[in-house]
């Protein structure tokens, strides 16, 4: 492995290093529309708390108009769209830590994914927009943005803190997963990348660890193709025949990683600059150390242009946060409600400090993308980070009101610094997460077709066609 990038750094970069060239032309002609444009897509378990997303000094249509109490899963109160300025109002506290970024932050809610139901969770359906929590029957936003948008070795790199595993086992941190949020298309899921020190090795290790170092890190199983090409095998006889012929896919898939050599080599010089130094937190079980090493590889990763698209899955329902005091789950946090949890704050309490420690992560990510020139502006102008759960409802269910947050620029293709709240599901003005990803294209540079995703019949009497025109620019 360590030859082969040796000699594509020899014969091959030249090639490989076109893209990232136009990209330096256009930045220094001033083209912004020509600039690399990136997403990045972190998808938590188990609902965002929608009720502490209204900013202060706005009717909170989430509450009940007689006590205060949450409304849970049953929508929104009755009211017209909201479209405000954040900059006239303060943001709730939960959002403290994106305070910085107010003017590139956008607030979304009430948007409606009915139809993709599930246990606990929509599966590939919160980003494919199809009733597919388990299995992939269409290909999900993110990899279609990547596919159109990354010119380096990955159309997409994902990271997750666990899922379900390739060959069995039980150590979900030193596996390649399937955490059934990305796909390729109908068959053929993400394979995401659960330990932060082997995402290292495979991401930088061959530009940046001494050859000894790299041979011994990839001894241990630290790159996917030598997995696949020692392994295969092995796996195949351990599944069932539904797992083998999905693996038959998978293998497909992999094969076309192949080609990534030639483009990793070529930014060699880059991936040395920009590499994150990874420290004892990359080996550590504790869920913010595996955090925080996710979003640094992210961010590392958009800058050195090994992809412009990433998806991370920071937690899942077996998580448990012990570095905040909580011994309870995510699943059992989210049972909890105004009970307590073993640190002393109620379910909603440690819900939203949940939700904080990844928003935590999501801004320094930021504040890395943000020093980094490009254009008349820096990355972050050129950079959508989504903020969202694999289901829209506070736990079980409920998917008329799925919020998401959404930071960076985007290239000005988007309406930045805004709170939108659209109203109740099946009311006239009333929006699903099919328009937010249809505007998601349309700011990547893609011609959107009319709808993303099955439709939902209850929805058959408003048109639910286009992007979301209260996003866009």
């Amino acid at each position: 492995m360590i030859q082969k990038r040796r000699q594509f750094l020899k014969g091959g970069a030249s090639l490989a290093m076109v893209p990232f060239l136009r990209s330096l032309q256009a930045q220094a002609t001033g083209q912004q529309g020509a600039l690399p444009r990136r997403f990045v897509f972190v998808v938590k378990s188990s609902g965002i708390d929608k009720y502490n997303l209204v900013p202060d000094g706005l009717e909170n249509h989430y509450v009940s108009l007689d006590d205060g109490s949450k409304l849970g899963n049953t929508a929104r109160r009755l009211g017209p769209m909201v479209d405000v300025a954040l900059s006239e109002h303060k943001l709730p506290e939960k959002l403290s830590r994106l305070e910085a970024f107010k003017d590139r932050l956008t607030i979304i809610q009430s948007l409606s994914g009915e139809g993709f139901s599930g246990n606990h969770t929509a599966g590939y359906g919160a980003l494919s927009c199809h009733n597919s929590e388990r299995v992939a029957v269409a290909p999900t936003i993110d990899c279609l943005l990547g596919k159109h948008l990354s010119t380096g070795p990955y159309p997409i790199y994902g990271m997750a803190t666990n899922g379900r595993l390739l060959e069995g086992g039980s150590r979900l941190d030193e596996s390649y997963c399937y955490p059934n949020i990305s796909a390729y298309k109908a068959g053929m899921p993400v394979p995401f990348q659960a330990s932060p020190r082997k995402a290292f090795v495979e991401l930088f290790g061959a530009s940046v660890a001494p050859p000894e170092q790299l041979e011994r890190e990839l001894a241990l199983g630290g790159n996917l193709m030598d997995f696949l090409a020692g392994d295969a095998r092995r796996i195949e006889k351990q599944l069932s025949t539904e797992d083998r012929e999905r693996f038959g896919l998978y293998l497909n898939s992999f094969e076309e990683l192949q080609k990534v050599e030639s483009k990793k080599a070529a930014l060699a010089g880059r991936i040395k600059k920009f590499a994150p130094e990874p420290g004892d937190h990359y080996d550590s079980m504790k869920p913010k150390h595996r955090i925080e090493s996710y979003f640094e590889l992210a961010a590392a990763s958009l800058i050195t242009g090994l992809t412009h698209v990433m998806t991370v899955r920071p937690d899942t329902l077996g998580v448990e946060y012990s570095e905040l005091g909580i011994s309870n789950s995510v699943h059992a946090l989210g049972h909890l409600g105004d009970s307590k949890a073993t640190n002393g704050m109620t379910g909603h309490e440690a819900r939203a400090a949940v939700e904080q420690l990844h928003l935590e992560g999501i801004a320094g990510m930021a504040e890395k993308l943000d020093r980094v020139p490009e254009g008349d502006g820096t990355m972050l102008d050129n950079t959508l980070i989504v903020y969202l759960s694999c289901s829209g409802g506070d736990h079980h269910g409920g998917q008329a009101d799925w919020p998401f947050l959404l930071l960076g620029g985007m290239a000005d293709k988007l309406r930045m610094g805004r709170y939108l709240e659209f109203p109740k599901y099946r009311e006239q003005g009333h929006r699903t997460i099919g328009n937010l990803y249809l505007s998601f294209m349309q700011a990547a540079g893609i011609q959107p077709p009319d709808s993303f995703g099955q439709p939902d019949a209850n929805l058959k009497d408003l048109d639910l066609t286009g992007t979301l025109s209260e996003l866009m620019a």
